[in-house]
């Protein structure tokens, strides 16, 4: 992690000299919503199909003049997996979902109009899980007998060992300014973590077990400078 947040700070630190290169223009407040879709990378693999989930959460924003600017966030988001069973294997159903506070620090690239834009968002993000929730339609503490033989069973119960993530995230989207200080925002977004959920030493079931998530928000944006 400290090599992770090493290279984030490199990153912001580039990011601001460059912007002190240029004529503030706008600094912006906002907020979003959306949906989530997630799984996360076990090794080895899991029969796993995208989890749906919610995003919600609030932004901030400085733009300068030459296309470029900075975004910091405060989400709370919704990741995990949910277990994909084929028809022959039973009407088994299995979800394990993670609630975090997610502070993603990204550079902000925008081209377009004073009426429409596009951009593009990327950079680290680190996150604390604040809640998890298990969904199953069968007791996972005691597998019943009829459950398919030939599938893992250990992540259904294994405790979360990390409850800090923190990965890259990327973006992209449109802006629209509706009115004068007042745009509204479209982005899909995608979310690579570096950090494992559950242990991962030899002797443990899994030796990875990061998130992979797409999210879709839609936004708001008010600028308090122009």
């Amino acid at each position: 992690m400290m090599r992770f947040l090493l290279l984030s700070l490199l990153l912001l630190s580039v990011s601001i000299a460059n912007a002190r290169d240029g004529v503030p223009s706008c600094m912006e407040i906002g907020a979003q919503a959306g949906m989530t879709l997630s799984r996360v990378r076990f090794n080895p693999s899991v029969q796993q199909a995208f989890l749906p989930g919610l995003i919600m959460g609030a932004r901030w924003k400085y733009v300068e003049e030459r296309h470029f600017g900075l975004i910091a966030e405060l989400n709370l988001s919704q990741h995990g997996w949910k277990e994909r069973y084929d028809a022959d294997e039973g009407d088994f159903s299995y979800t394990r979902r993670f609630t975090y506070v997610e502070i993603p620090m990204m550079t902000h690239v925008f081209f377009g109009s004073d009426r429409v834009r596009g951009f593009f968002n990327a950079g680290p993000q680190v996150g604390f899980m604040i809640g998890e929730r298990t969904t199953a339609n069968f007791d996972v503490e005691s597998i019943p007998s009829d459950y398919p033989a030939d599938r893992r069973v250990e992540q259904l119960t294994l405790p979360v060992k990390s409850k800090v993530d923190y990965g890259i995230v990327a973006g992209v989207g449109v802006e629209l300014n509706v009115a004068r200080r007042h745009a509204v925002v479209l982005e899909g977004r995608f979310y690579y973590g570096l950090r494992d959920v559950f242990a991962n030493h030899n002797t443990d079931a899994f030796a990875a077990s990061s998130t992979l998530a797409i999210a879709v928000t839609l936004g708001y944006s008010f600028a308090l400078t122009h």
